[in-house]
């Protein structure tokens, strides 16, 4: 095996072994010599304005995100190329190797019967369910708990892309690695982001994430002004379906109902086109997937009245709706990646595990019922659950309600961007605010919260205000007021008891 070695364009010397270890639809993948990094080279030659794409996404926008503070966040959660190349007439790109949690530790059931092991962890294997039920190693799934997580990260990544001005183009479990095992995603394929206005789309999306007026107007050429390209708001369609699929193992519009009896292509347009329609919609339920017609390894899943949407949260399922219903062919309505990036954070502070140890989902939304339980195995919760209601400061002894609340459970860490509304656990989170401030403790039936950080946490419930110290701890009970930070933005806790 040779290794070749040439420049890139901003005077980098790159080493490449010549044997190809990955070809795609549009290139062939090279392993550097410490595989380190690769290089790929495109397949068909590039024109003028895709060398000028790729050397603005190497060069402005890659220094734009990742050198300024908090740029090194954003390394973990994309695989972004770093320069350009030419050699022997043909262009090529070098970007850094996947981590290697992104890769198969165990592949598939039955020894690797699939021979998977060792091969990068592809969306789809995790988002279908006949592949995660039926082939995929249990210890490869990871729980829901590192689903949100997925998804949180996904559309954090969406969320930065647009802030930069790009679109993706092709959002899909193709092009975001996963890995439930650990709660981690990586956005790669980043060579093709679409510059609005000026650098137009190589491809027009993976079916499945296309969105419906991409899908209604492929017909037309793309210098027709009325055909509808991917941008922003067709990445946000892609965005919606990644989460609800990595959520729900289903397709939010692959339902039962047929437009064409005759011609399947028509059909398969129609219905992921001008005919889309949410499986789940309210008052139309005409493409809900017929039971009888699914296999035993896409159940429960398939039900939709078993496990709707809503078991999602009440942050996430207002966004489902505005994403299928509100916005599924009105793409102006369709939520931001901020809006979801938003909702999985509040949504992961609803998170309950359940009592089932066998549970193969692990973790639940709390319902906001005073009887809640597990919807995947159906195991009721039992005891005492604190709520704490959040409520921030808005100027001097004046709070208003977050609509954010955090269930608790025993060993559950709390940080500083819960104790306070100005602090975000984003990029821009400083290292003095990462460290976690209290935990929550079950002891005997009783909860505790023990102040490990805290300065100001005090017990605001009587007129007679008691300090918390740090190192010390205090019960949690119905009514309870704690005050967390007297800052700006400082948050008070209502702590609110369910008795199950």
């Amino acid at each position: 095996m040779a290794v070749i070695k040439a420049k890139t364009f901003d005077g980098q010397t790159v080493e490449w072994d010549d044997k190809i270890i990955g070809s795609g639809a549009m290139k062939e993948v090279h392993f550097s010599p410490d595989r380190s990094y690769v290089v790929g080279f495109y397949k068909s030659k590039q024109d003028y304005q895709a060398k000028e794409r790729i050397q603005m996404i190497t060069g402005k926008y890659k220094d734009s995100i990742f050198n300024q503070a908090g740029g090194d966040y954003w390394k973990n959660l994309f695989c972004w190329p770093t320069a350009m190349l030419e050699h022997n007439g043909r262009l090529g790109i070098v970007a850094p190797t996947y981590p290697k949690h992104f890769f198969f530790k165990y592949g598939s059931i039955n020894n690797d019967a699939l021979g998977i092991k060792g091969k990068e962890k592809e969306g789809k294997w995790f988002a279908a369910p006949k592949l995660r039920n039926r082939h995929v190693d249990p210890r490869e799934l990871g729980d829901w708990l590192n689903h949100l997580k997925i998804c949180l990260m996904i559309a954090r990544s969406a969320r930065r892309m647009h802030a930069a001005g790009l679109a993706h183009s092709d959002l899909s479990y193709k092009n975001v690695l996963v890995d439930p095992s650990g709660g981690f995603a990586c956005v790669i394929d980043v060579d093709g982001l679409v510059v609005p206005g000026k650098y137009p789309p190589d491809v027009v999306g993976t079916p499945d994430f296309i969105a419906p007026e991409v899908v209604k107007t492929s017909h037309m050429n793309k210098d027709d002004p009325a055909r509808c390209l991917p941008r922003r708001e067709t990445d946000l369609h892609a965005l919606a379906v990644l989460i609800y699929m990595y959520l729900l193992y289903r397709h939010p519009l692959r339902g039962g109902k047929i437009h064409d009896v005759n011609d399947e292509t028509r059909d398969e347009h129609l219905g992921m086109g001008e005919k889309a329609l949410f499986i789940e919609h309210p008052t139309d339920k005409s493409n809900r997937i017929k039971l009888k017609n699914a296999e035993k390894w896409e159940l429960p899943w398939a039900n939709v009245d078993k496990l709707p949407y809503v078991i999602t949260g009440p942050y996430l399922q207002k966004l489902f709706q505005r994403s299928f219903i509100d916005g599924l062919h009105n793409p102006s309505a369709r939520p931001s990646a901020n809006d979801w990036e938003i909702a999985l954070v509040k949504t992961i502070d609803l998170i309950q595990p359940c009592q089932n140890p066998d549970c193969a989902q692990k973790w639940f939304v709390f319902d906001n019922s005073t009887k809640p339980k597990c919807p995947f195995c159906g195991t009721p919760y039992k005891g005492k659950l604190p709520v704490l209601n959040l409520y921030s400061s808005r100027s001097k002894s004046s709070f208003r309600s977050d609509d954010h609340r955090i269930m608790v459970w025993s060993g559950q860490s709390l940080f500083w961007w819960q104790a306070n509304r100005l602090i975000a656990p984003n990029e821009k989170l400083d290292d003095a605010h990462k460290k976690r401030v209290g935990y929550f403790l079950r002891h005997k039936d009783e909860w505790w919260l023990v102040n490990e950080g805290l300065p100001d946490l005090t017990d605001v419930t009587s007129d007679q205000s008691v300090a918390i110290a740090i190192g010390a701890k205090v019960k949690l009970l119905d009514g309870k007021r704690l005050l967390l930070d007297r800052n700006e933005g400082g948050r008070l806790i209502v702590t609110q008891m369910v008795n199950a």
